[in-house]
């Protein structure tokens, strides 16, 4: 099993910055990747950024150019920095690991960013 826990949301004006955080803990050794999900009201979940063990990253079209991820292994600890931000960039956020041996999924239990104009 793996506990993720997110911190960082809150609300911030258009424009301004926030910063995620997630850290890891239980069977760490099966992550393969960490990333960001979110949701907004009424709108499908959507993968925002992802990285993987070799640091390899990808991101959603909205959210390139304005928002970075990046890890602390030694703190199993995923980051997502946001820049720029813009009301539709309103939504739960939720951290996301992809697992190994055997394959699987987890995420956090959100936290709430909301972006006023």
């Amino acid at each position: 099993q793996v506990q993720l826990v997110e911190s960082g949301g809150g609300l911030v004006q258009a424009g301004g910055s926030l910063r995620l955080s997630c850290a890891a803990s239980g069977s760490t050794f099966r992550i393969n990747a960490m990333g960001w999900d979110r949701q907004a009201p009424g709108k499908q979940r959507e993968r925002v950024a992802l990285i993987t063990n070799g640091d390899s990253t990808n991101y959603a079209d909205s959210v390139k150019g304005r928002f970075t991820i990046s890890r602390d292994n030694a703190k199993n600890t995923v980051y997502l920095q946001m820049n720029s931000l813009k009301p539709e960039d309103t939504a739960v956020y939720y951290c996301y690991v992809d697992l190994r041996r055997p394959r699987g999924d987890a995420w956090g239990q959100g936290t709430l960013v909301t972006v006023s104009a």
